[in-house]
């Protein structure tokens, strides 16, 4: 009997299809819903008192509403449910309402959403007309990332170069704000690709900073302090710089140094034997002189004792 009844409930669907479509062409607004995923959100109808014998059908596409994903009867005083594979233990229906309820929605759900009451004899009742939904799901945004840019020739320590990054998602921009004013924002289409934001800022200037990522649903900021990013980078990157620098000359006199005292070393024997061999030259250099004095006083002694006779 069961079979029968879920037999003649689809025997209806054609019927409800063609309904839909003539609706839609009437001009059914559309309600456009934003929700972060991992939530539950209630298709809120607007409708009070549905007949307790109507037939409640509830479709979904990601473009176009053409798959029956929720059919509900009452037959002879029994209220038979039928619930699409996709969102198996998802959905919850409100036969009062027809509010559909989705637990734990992904961004697989995302598309729209078409409700059709219809009453026991085939005509949808003029004043409980469709009510059609679009349905956008997004994941949370992520928190952006300040970091400090690789530095450019010359050292710049007036300006600091910063880059603000995060990771890409479904309609998710990157803006930088000074205090209240947005002065730079990007996105991009290829999902694949992380958001990356730069700017340029003085070492002196007293604004805040703000980078934010936003989607339509969450948003995430990161507060700039030039104080600890830039100044405190900058001294880091100076120090860095003069240690390096000292360190060097410090290696440069060691091995100037360490040379020195080898080449010493090696002149040390070179004059020893100089010397020895000057001392030896002095020596008989001297031997010389004193016999050639002593040579001297002879002679002038003959000279003197001869001139002595002759007296």
């Amino acid at each position: 009997m069961v079979v029968n009844i879920v037999a003649g409930i689809r025997s209806l669907s054609s019927f409800v299809i063609i309904c839909c479509c003539l609706l839609s062409a009437a001009g059914d607004e559309m309600v456009t819903l934003q929700e972060v995923e991992g939530t539950t959100i209630t298709l809120h109808t607007g409708i009070t008192g549905i007949q307790s014998d109507a037939q409640i059908v509830w479709f979904y596409g990601r473009e176009k509403a053409e798959e029956e994903i929720v059919i509900s009867q009452m037959f002879k005083g029994e209220t038979f449910t039928e619930i699409s594979e996709r969102f198996k233990e998802r959905l919850q229906l409100n036969r009062t309402s027809g509010a559909l309820t989705i637990r734990n929605i992904s961004r697989n759900h995302s598309g729209v959403y078409l409700l059709q009451v219809i009453t026991e004899d085939l005509s949808i009742t003029e004043d409980l007309s469709s009510r059609t939904f679009r349905v956008s799901v997004y994941a949370p945004v992520s928190t952006p990332v300040i970091n400090v840019r690789g530095k450019r020739s010359g050292f710049s320590t007036e300006s600091c170069s910063l880059l603000c990054s995060v990771e890409n998602g479904e309609d998710v921009k990157l803006s930088w704000y000074r205090e209240n004013e947005r002065i730079s924002i990007t996105n991009n289409t290829d999902l694949s690709v992380p958001l990356n934001l730069p700017l340029l800022i003085q070492h002196h200037e007293k604004n805040t900073y703000i980078c934010v990522s936003a989607n339509p649903v969450s948003n995430k900021t990161t507060s700039l302090s030039i104080t600890q990013l830039c100044v405190h980078n900058s001294g880091q990157s100076e120090g860095s710089a003069l240690i390096s620098a000292v360190v060097f000359v410090i290696i440069l006199i060691s091995v100037f140094v360490c040379m020195w005292l080898k080449k010493k070393k090696q002149q040390v024997p070179e004059k020893a034997e100089g010397l020895n061999y000057a001392d030896i030259k002095v020596t008989a250099h001297s031997t010389e002189k004193v016999k050639e004095e002593e040579l001297f006083k002879i002679l002038q002694c003959e000279v003197k004792n001869q001139w002595c006779i002759k007296m």
